[in-house]
């Protein structure tokens, strides 16, 4: 009908949102707020989930449209799994990846590291913290046993907010599929580890991102302002989410999906290369393969740009950079070398620094550098990044390549003509889409099938001379 709408919440690591989109994919209503982790029951840092579910139904039951919502679709981050008890409670409370759980128990750790697949078999690389989620399985299991022996379904973070709101308990690939351990992509099952820990036994039936589980339960129904015909759909990783809006409907520039790179950014950005190989994969540069929601082996690699991007501004507001601040960073030869994000990425435990000729500096104010100017070498810092992990992901390939960039970053003009300078041979595109790609992607994924289209535009490349060579030099700095 054309006055129904979808729901669509989209939780990112920082962010959360709520937005209510019409049959044409207009915006009729969002909402947001921050997300912080909470302390748990057990004394380790847990997702915010009774938070987040109290911020959405007081928020939806004020909205003037939730009733006319017939459909709901959840995207949230990965490496994020609840445990759910007899009595449909939590068994224990979702651990936030960025935990270093077995970090204070060496001889866990390395009772976890010597059980796990090889890289070869999970594509999955040995990642900090809680970024593997595995691990969170394995702390909870070893170190807080009663509360395992509570456990009796496993679900991804997406299909928890499913199961929240439709009583049915599912698992999707993309969530189990990235970094996680748990998954062989190329065989598409549990890995070994999973299954001989006695965690696969618990993870709640597959069911494809876009199908509907089922009608929202009549006292969600009531508690979230929703109408009792709502139906909910599975879920989705949101990066995943991003990626599925090229897979069934691909830009005309880049029909060819063998020849693609999607740039999804947020508090992370990563580039997923459907039509790359996996074997050129470099688990120490933390690329994987991510695990599409076609359930294929997705070549990825990411580094934490929204988190590294903060940090250059050093308080500088985002958008404060103009070409001629961009002239001044590459003439003057100031360098952001990595890292400056504490988790993952091609450069994790790296200590990242600002070089201005012969002197480092701890961050971009300390170097004396402007607002603009610190914007400009954050915007610049990102498409380096970025374009060194593409041609990494093709390493092995000529073919030409199309870059689609989503999420804040496609609204950073600094960022995307530095991008494209970079990457002469490329077409890089951008998303024209107001709704940012993984909320995007997850209402396509309700309307699966139906073949529409993604909205992209041709990058221009940056108006300024010397970014060949200030990259050579950025090349040359980089560590080992």
């Amino acid at each position: 009908m054309p006055d129904e709408l979808t729901l669509v919440i989209d939780i990112g690591k920082s962010h959360a949102k709520l937005l209510m989109l019409d049959a044409a994919g207009e915006v009729v209503e969002r909402y947001g707020r921050d997300n912080r982790s909470v302390p748990s029951a057990l004394g380790y840092p847990a997702l915010d989930v009774q938070g987040l579910e109290a911020w959405m139904a007081d928020t939806l039951r004020a909205s003037a449209h939730a009733s006319r919502c017939r459909r709901v679709v959840t995207s949230t981050h990965g490496a994020a799994l609840v445990a759910l008890a007899d009595d449909g409670r939590l068994a224990w409370d979702p651990v936030d990846y960025e935990y270093d759980a077995l970090g204070p128990h060496p001889a866990l750790a390395q009772a976890f590291a010597d059980s796990a697949d090889a890289f070869g078999a999970t594509l999955s690389p040995d990642l900090p913290a809680g970024l593997n989620a595995a691990r969170q399985l394995f702390f909870i299991q070893h170190l807080h046993p009663q509360a395992w022996q509570r456990t009796r379904c496993l679900v991804p973070y997406p299909q928890y907010w499913a199961w929240r709101l439709c009583g049915v308990q599912a698992s999707e690939v993309s969530s189990l599929g990235c970094h996680t351990h748990l998954w062989q992509p190329q065989s598409g099952q549990f890995s070994v580890q999973a299954q001989a820990a006695g965690w696969a036994a618990l993870f709640a039936p597959l069911r494809s991102a876009w199908e509907v589980l089922g009608p929202v339960l009549p006292d969600m129904a009531a508690r979230f302002g929703l109408p009792p015909d709502c139906v909910v759909h599975t879920g989705v990783h949101d990066s995943n989410a991003c990626l599925a809006r090229y897979l069934g409907a691909t830009p005309a520039e880049a029909a060819d999906e063998q020849a693609l790179t999607v740039v999804s950014s947020g508090t992370w950005t990563v580039l997923m290369a459907p039509g790359a190989s996996t074997h050129g994969l470099q688990a120490e540069r933390d690329m994987l393969a991510n695990v599409d929601v076609l359930g294929r082996a997705t070549p990825t690699a990411r580094f934490m740009g929204g988190r590294e991007f903060e940090a250059l501004l050093a308080g500088a507001p985002p958008d404060a950079a103009d070409w001629g601040d961009v002239h001044t960073v590459l003439t003057h030869g100031v360098l952001a070398l990595p890292s400056f994000a504490a988790h993952g990425g091609p450069f994790r435990g790296q200590t990242g620094c600002v070089r201005v000729g012969a002197q480092e500096f701890v961050d971009s104010a300390a170097a004396g550098l402007s607002a603009g100017q610190r914007a400009a070498l954050a915007s610049v810092y990102c498409a380096q990044t970025t374009a060194w992990l593409v041609q990494r992901l093709w390493s092995d390939s000529q073919l030409p390549r199309t870059v689609v960039v989503e999420g804040p970053l496609a609204r950073n003009a600094v960022f995307l003509g530095c991008l494209q300078a970079l990457m002469p041979q490329a077409k890089c595109r951008v998303s024209h889409d107001a709704v940012e790609g993984t909320a995007r992607g997850a209402w396509m994924l309700s309307r699966w099938g139906q073949g529409t289209a993604a909205d992209v535009l041709p990058i221009e490349p940056a108006p300024v001379q010397g970014l060949q060579a200030y990259h050579a030099a950025w090349l040359a700095a980089l560590p080992a």
